[in-house]
Order: structure tokens, then sequence, then C-alpha cells
């Protein structure tokens, strides 16, 4: 999926999103820490073999392990909690990306309402993928994984 991110640059972040679904299904069927190997191997593939780093940075520094982190936030309870640390989560992992990465990705500068504009706006988009990633999750767990042989 990386590989195809960094050669269809048109939907680059979309196909970089679709990957994160590996990592969803390791820690649905073999627990966090199978999740968090899927996580790294790719992550350490992706830096070594695609030609086009961006796509591989996208998936290190959130796509990669926000399954991880979205099934401990889960776990909690409190519907604004998660919301809020979901948030928090993501947008400490777009910080990141804005203070290293902005050239490369970003073509906004550093000014203010290019921030304002990048975070508002990623918050919404984030929010849509964290519900598309939940509604994929569900799909998986009632029609995919009980074919997998260790769910019944």
């Amino acid at each position: 999926m990386l590989y195809i991110a960094s050669i269809w640059p048109t939907g680059q972040t979309g196909v970089v999103a679709a990957a994160s679904l590996f990592t969803a299904a390791a820690v649905i069927e073999s627990g966090l820490l199978s999740g968090l190997y899927v996580y790294t191997i790719s992550s350490l593939l992706g830096m070594l073999l695609i030609p086009n780093r961006a796509s591989a940075l996208l998936y290190v520094l959130f796509f990669g392990f926000y399954p991880i982190v979205k099934s401990l936030i889960e776990r909690l309870d409190g519907r604004v909690l998660r919301w809020v640390l979901k948030l928090f989560v993501f947008n400490a992992a777009l910080t990141v990306i804005w203070l290293f990465l902005k050239e490369l990705i970003f073509d906004l500068g550093s000014s203010a309402p290019g921030a304002l504009i990048v975070f508002v706006g990623g918050s919404i988009v984030f929010s849509l993928f964290d519900y598309g990633l939940t509604k994929l999750i569900w799909l998986y767990i009632n029609r995919v994984s009980r074919f997998t042989g260790k769910r019944k």
C-alpha cells in the first residue's frame, strides 16, 4: 500500500490511510504487540524501499501507529474523553509534521492563518477518518475476521 501511495501522488494520503487497516487487522487478530510489530516493520521497510519518502513519513508519523493508539483510547470510559485524546494525538502528530516537514507536504508557509487552516481543517478530516476507520474495523470484525480462524 505504501508503494502504491508513492507512485500515485493524487491519492497519496488516502492510500496511506488505507494502509493503517493492516495495523488495525493485526491488533484485532493478535493483539497490540502484533500491531506494534506490523507498524514497526512496515515503517522500516517503507523508509528503506519506497522512493517517495513522503508516503512513508505520513505512515510513520501518524497513520501506522494510530490504530494501536485508537485501540487503547477506545477502552476508556467517556465519549468526550476519548475524542479529546484522539484529537490530542492527531494534533500532536500534525504539529511534528508541521514543524519538520511543512516544506515537503504543505505549501502554506509558516503564517498563523495557514497553520490555523491546516489544524482546524485537519481535525475535521481526522474526525471523518476516525469515523470511517471505526466502520471499517467493525466490518472487518463482523465480516472478515470470522474467516481467519482466530475469531468465532
